[in-house]
């Protein structure tokens, strides 16, 4: 019996020299094609180059890591207890940045074992759909805030309710002994269709007396902690 559990604990991978350049070099190539479709799927301030060049490392670390392990259990046990002590406190911008750390360690797990060809159809397939679907945003968010005394707080309310006809979402809603500031939440469609008027919001609530100011706020994908 303990003959046979020092046979399995000992068991190692007989990789030649040409396996693991292949299995590196296959890593690699697919390793640039997450890099490129990282590329065209984000814009703007959520690109981080730095990251991209992340997801590349990442793969071929992780292909050299299951080359090492091969077969060899105890090693593979000891690699595990290694990586659990590692923490990673890298904020992620962007959800999508999860998809394709994991499509890096996957890729990376698939050529160490020297399976390219679930590597290759799984990254064509997982590129097709994020060309055409990595560009999807979330709708923009329009906040429009607004201070001004408290005794014309009804005025203010009447003002933004009856310009966006009644659409208007009121998410906050502070006072002092003597002012008052909203935050107004807007859809798209309906802020957009106000545009067209000869009067502007901002004009119109400055018609009322003492406005401190009247901020219009978008949110959107590329404002992220």
């Amino acid at each position: 019996m303990k003959e046979t559990i020092l046979e399995i604990l000992e068991q190692t991978g007989s990789l030649t020299t040409n396996q693991i350049i292949t299995n590196l070099l296959v890593a690699t190539v697919i390793a640039v094609c997450i890099y490129i479709s990282y590329y065209l799927s984000h814009t703007g301030t959520i690109y981080s180059k730095k990251f991209n060049v992340s997801l590349v490392m990442l793969t071929i670390l992780t292909a050299m890591v299951m080359t090492v392990i091969g077969n060899n259990v105890a090693l593979s046990l000891g690699m595990v207890g290694a990586l659990s002590i590692v923490r990673f406190r890298t904020a992620i911008k962007d959800s999508r940045d999860t998809a394709y750390i994991f499509w890096t360690i996957i890729v990376g797990i698939c050529c160490g074992v020297g399976d390219y060809f679930v590597a290759s159809i799984g990254t064509s397939i997982v590129f097709i759909i994020m060309l055409i679907f990595g560009r999807v945003k979330n709708d923009n968010r329009i906040l429009l805030i607004v201070r001004g005394p408290r005794n014309e707080d009804k005025k203010i309310e009447g003002t933004i309710f009856e310009y966006f006809n009644h659409k208007a979402n009121l998410k906050v809603k502070n006072t002092t002994e003597s002012s008052i500031e909203y935050i107004y939440e807007l859809t798209k469609k309906t802020y957009n269709k106000q545009l067209l008027n000869e009067e502007s919001i901002t004009d119109k609530l400055y018609k009322i007396k003492n406005i401190e100011y009247v901020n219009i706020v978008v949110q959107n994908d590329e404002i992220s902690g």
